[in-house]
């Protein structure tokens, strides 16, 4: 599965896919995570987080939402996405929905791409961290426990089964 229609209400038919095959969106994703989780973080950092999560074959990976050829959303696939929990992989991570297209169903979509698309590869698990509680928990996200973030904050870890249990 490269590609997903979206079921979010915004509209207009929203598609997810690899920002790779839509190269000209990296500038604003880029721009998007930076003013959204860049605390203390420059910009070049995020750039070059994006440019290295272009080729289709590896971790990490970010993907893109597209409503009528416009970007209405982001999320990454990413090996690790906390510094203190190296031994987790994958993660969920980066998450990001433009302002204007919140609360219709778009970012539960961005992450049901990314669980199809980690279950495809292969992943038993995927782990997210937030600093927020009740948004995942709603989407079928399991609190694991806390974890340090650098560089003196706590944050919320959160897990995801992939293995489809058969009887």
């Amino acid at each position: 599965m490269a590609t997903m229609e979206s079921k979010a209400t915004i509209g207009s038919p929203v598609s997810i896919g690899y920002l790779a095959d839509y190269p000209h969106f990296e500038t604003q994703v880029v721009d998007w995570l930076w003013q959204a989780f860049g605390d203390g973080l420059s910009r070049d950092f995020f750039a070059t987080l994006v440019h290295h999560s272009m080729d289709k074959n590896a971790l990490p990976l970010t993907f893109v939402a597209l409503a009528d050829d416009q970007l209405v959303g982001t999320v990454g696939l990413w090996r690790c996405d906390l510094i203190s929990r190296q031994d987790l992989t994958p993660w969920l991570a980066a998450l990001y929905v433009d302002e204007r297209y919140r609360d219709r169903g778009l970012g539960a979509d961005l992450q049901r791409f990314v669980i199809e698309f980690s279950r495809e590869r292969g992943f038993d698990s995927l782990y997210l961290y937030a600093g927020f509680s009740g948004y995942y928990e709603r989407h079928g996200w399991r609190y694991i426990g806390d974890a340090p973030e650098y560089p003196d904050k706590q944050v919320r870890l959160y897990h995801r089964a992939l293995r489809l249990i058969t009887p």
